[in-house]
């Protein structure tokens, strides 16, 4: 790729990772201090747990991006660790899409049971049971199913004084089958289709509903689905923006290197980032709740900024004062012209 392109792609890495840190930093302290009592719905402990998910993104994933392309060179199993955070972030988010998929299910077609089931407990063990399922699923490389085709023939005698560690990149570490078969089918797409049958019974329960519905339950029932929309977007936003890059990686396995261009996989990769900023944007239209948190946030920042500025205003004020007082008797009662 030609150095400007190169530039491009690193300056829109840069622009993502910041983006992902403010909004779901955002995000997180809309939920946890501006929205009352909100951490007791299970809805919201996943949203940040998504949140905290898209927030790793922009900390981790997206700066291991750019140095997993070849600028560093590091031992084949640091190269495979740094690789597998990748992974588990991206499971993470589909694993809290998922959670919120079947909150919202549950809540609908359950709604008796519901506040006996979805306990804030509950929630925190399920949100505990999502990133350990990551872990295990994005760290599967680490037990075996690696790349060491790309290893120098000297690599397996490490003190030998022409070994050197060869450039650190995603696909030579982690093998395209694994990526394809099971990262791809297993860890996205099955967990995708769930979600599609989860969110098309939950509005088509929900038209119904309408329809039989007296006016006074209407009004619950389309909050219910106006929330549904939302968090399905969401969804359709995430399979929008992944899996181009695994379609890619699909033509990588079955048609060689010169299927994908190094251009249009830096594109899917700059989208799979980009999910990650858009959400905190997503909630911030579509969830009323998260909408008035964020308001009552910039409020309260205006109000501090405001405070800071009269407080220093203050002893300006005072001093200016102290100095005119000081000038008019030192000049003998007369004021200086």
């Amino acid at each position: 790729m030609a150095e400007w392109s190169w530039v491009a792609y690193t300056v829109l890495e840069v622009l993502i990772a910041v983006a992902c840190c403010l909004g779901n930093v955002l995000v997180v302290c809309a939920v946890c201090i501006g929205i009352r009592d909100s951490l007791r719905e299970p809805t919201f402990c996943f949203l940040v747990s998504l949140a905290v998910a898209d927030f790793l993104v922009g900390v981790a994933a997206v700066p291991l991006a750019v140095l997993l392309d070849g600028w560093v060179s590091v031992t084949s199993d640091l190269c495979l660790l740094l690789s597998c955070v990748v992974l588990v972030l991206t499971q993470a988010s589909v694993l809290s899409l998922l959670a919120i998929a079947v909150d919202r299910y549950l809540r609908l077609h359950t709604p008796l049971r519901y506040k006996a089931l979805a306990t804030q407990k509950r929630s925190w063990m399920a949100v505990s049971m999502c990133w350990t399922l990551s872990c295990l699923l994005g760290f599967t490389p680490l037990f075996g199913w690696r790349n060491d085709s790309s290893l120098p023939s000297n690599y397996t005698n490490t003190s030998s004084p022409s070994f050197t560690s060869p450039p650190c990149t995603f696909l030579s570490v982690i093998t395209l089958p694994f990526m394809v078969y099971f990262n791809f089918l297993g860890c996205v797409m099955v967990p995708l289709l769930v979600m599609t049958v989860l969110y098309a019974r939950i509005f088509w329960s929900l038209q119904g509903r309408l329809k039989e519905s007296c006016p006074q339950a209407q009004a619950s029932l389309l909050r219910e689905k106006r929330l549904a929309c939302s968090l399905a977007l969401v969804l359709i936003l995430f399979a929008i923006c992944w899996i181009p890059l695994h379609l890619m990686n699909c033509l990588l396995l079955f048609h060689g290197p010169e299927a994908v261009t190094q251009g249009t996989l830096y594109t899917g990769i700059l989208l799979s980032h980009a999910n990650s900023a858009v959400n905190p944007v997503v909630y911030a239209y579509r969830i009323p709740k998260i909408q008035q948190a964020y308001s009552q946030i910039w409020r309260r920042f205006l109000v501090n900024i405001d405070c800071c500025h009269g407080v220093e205003q203050v002893p300006r004020s005072r001093t200016s004062s102290r100095a005119n007082h000081t000038q008019t008797f030192g000049s003998g009662g007369k004021t200086t012209p």
